[in-house]
């Protein structure tokens, strides 16, 4: 393909600061081409890889972004209210629940069951639900 570099490709690097926490715009990036043949990998090199995610530290304008310093966005945070879903074959129990921690799809954290006060351990459902383990 004409115009493109077998061994450089493209990265997307930041037009501004992106501070920790801040969710990463597509506004806020460019696309660009690597002349560096000692680039160390691990590098975002489509806006789609990072756009929409969380950074965990600072990327500075001009740096490529290592795909290890951001993050999905948190599905629940802390203190919020949720639902609390319990399944044992086709009975299902639902209650209100607020997360003790921030948390994306898929991990395992401790909610506080609102009407109970109960503890308990689920998993963070796609839907935003907390999927509770038996004991």
């Amino acid at each position: 393909m004409p115009g493109v570099r077998a061994e450089g490709g493209y990265a997307v690097v930041p037009t501004q600061i992106i501070y920790p926490g801040e969710e990463v715009a597509d506004h806020l990036l460019e696309l660009v081409e690597v002349t560096n043949p000692n680039i160390a990998g691990g590098y975002a090199q489509s806006k789609s890889q990072v756009v929409g995610m969380v950074s965990k530290r600072t990327l500075l304008p001009g740096r490529t972004i290592p795909l290890s310093s951001v993050r999905e966005p948190f599905a629940v945070k802390r203190g919020s209210s949720l639902r609390l879903t319990f399944t044992l074959g086709t009975m299902t129990i639902s209650a209100a629940g607020s997360p003790l921690t921030d948390a994306s799809v898929g991990d395992v954290i401790k909610v506080r069951n609102l009407d109970s006060g109960a503890i308990v351990s689920g998993t963070v459902m796609a839907d935003g639900t907390v999927q509770v383990m038996a004991k």
